[in-house]
């Protein structure tokens, strides 16, 4: 427990994006199921990518960079197709909070918007993948034994060094990709729909409570156990489960594509479960 516990490194600082005004949509011209990887997947191929932010809480920044880095995709039209650095946020911003200890994801919106955010991948056992500041802790199984990679260490890993100079060999300054705008959204779940299907996935923050940390499929729910803490993800779309009766949201975790199903995981839409409406993270990309 005390390793997943690490992992929730949501960590509000007082910090508030402003709120994004919405007009009034009747419910009617909001699909019953929305998916971010059909709609824009074949231009935009971040949409469907599942991170792994390793043994470190650095979920705050991957749900920030992961969401960025489809927004200046789609708003684009797929025109570019820059990898925002989950490193770069992770480790650099220091008014977000405390790197692998955990931070504040409108503070890591806001950080885009003022400062600017390098592009940098996942991790490669080279360290270098032509991006600027590439993720540099390994990927690693999360709660589960699979193959693919090693188990997460029971310790968390020190947060990396704020990078400063670029690896492809680019000006640093220069590979800053800075957003138009960063707000949050209301947790009314027709604004949340409202933004995904006209702007791209978004940032959201919920809490962590044991049996989530077993999810295989199906719509996730509480049943039991203690919580965990604060853990922040990236929303992509929504639906209406088989029985015909459970909205659900569609969700992207950290914890690379061996956890859950695939890497993702539906929650309970439109009853605030385990917190999913209240904190809304988003911006608008130049």
């Amino acid at each position: 427990m005390a390793q997943a516990k690490a992992l929730c490194g949501v960590k509000k600082n007082g910090f508030k994006l402003p709120t994004k005004q919405f007009e009034p949509i009747n419910k009617e011209d909001l699909p019953e199921s929305f998916d971010s990887r059909t709609q824009w997947g074949s231009i935009c191929p971040s949409v469907s990518e599942v991170r792994d932010q390793s043994a470190c809480g650095s979920c705050w920044a991957f749900g920030a960079a992961e969401a960025m880095t489809d927004r200046v995709c789609i708003q684009s039209n797929g025109a570019q197709q820059t990898h925002i650095s989950a490193q770069d946020i992770n480790s650099c911003c220091d008014s977000c909070g405390f790197g692998c200890g955990g931070g504040d994801p409108g503070s890591a919106w806001n950080y885009w918007a003022t400062t600017g955010v390098v592009d940098g991948g996942n991790w490669t056992a080279t360290g270098k993948d032509g991006t600027c500041a590439p993720y540099s802790l390994a990927p690693c199984e999360h709660h589960i034994p699979k193959n693919h990679y090693n188990p997460c260490p029971q310790n968390e890993y020190p947060t990396p060094a704020c990078p400063t100079k670029c690896n492809n060999g680019k000006n640093f300054q220069s590979s800053k990709v800075v957003g138009a705008s960063a707000y949050n959204i209301d947790s009314n779940p027709d604004d949340i729909m409202q933004e995904i299907m006209t702007n791209g996935p978004v940032e959201v923050a919920f809490t962590v409570y044991e049996d989530f940390l077993t999810y295989k499929s199906g719509v996730y729910q509480y049943q039991s156990g203690d919580e965990l803490g604060g853990h922040a993800v990236k929303m992509l779309g929504w639906g209406v489960w088989t029985d015909g009766t459970t909205p659900y949201w569609i969700i992207a975790n950290s914890w690379n594509e061996d956890w859950g199903d695939g890497g993702y995981f539906l929650i309970l839409r439109g009853q605030d479960e385990c917190g999913i409406e209240d904190d809304v993270c988003a911006g608008m990309a130049h």
